[in-house]
């Protein structure tokens, strides 16, 4: 079982087709992904909930009509179904996934 995932890895790790950021660990239903936009983030709602602890960058949040604004170090949590999204990012902007639990949430 793999223990360590780095940035140093994360910015190399291919990207699958049809995907936006690698896969960089699993376990069970959890999943650990590195995900850097460009330019805008065209997320849609997803069927697990999710954190993310962002990198590097800074910006707003907008989650379900609120907006707040994150910088490096910074967790947020979307939940299943939620619709959300990056917005008004720097360009160095990157931030850990973590996907877990069930589909639709917990």
């Amino acid at each position: 079982m793999k223990i360590r995932a780095t940035i140093e890895e994360a910015k190399v790790a291919p990207i699958p087709a049809g995907r936006a950021s690698p896969l960089l660990m699993e376990h069970g239903s959890m999943t650990l992904r590195y995900y850097a936009p460009k330019g805008r983030d065209p997320q849609t709602p997803h069927d697990q909930d999710e954190i993310y602890i962002v990198a590097s960058g800074s910006g707003t949040f907008f989650m379900n009509g609120e907006r707040v604004p994150f910088g490096p170090g910074d967790a947020l949590f979307a939940p299943a179904g939620a619709e959300h999204r990056f917005e008004d990012f720097s360009d160095d902007f990157a931030t850990w996934v973590i996907f877990y639990g069930p589909d639709g949430g917990e």
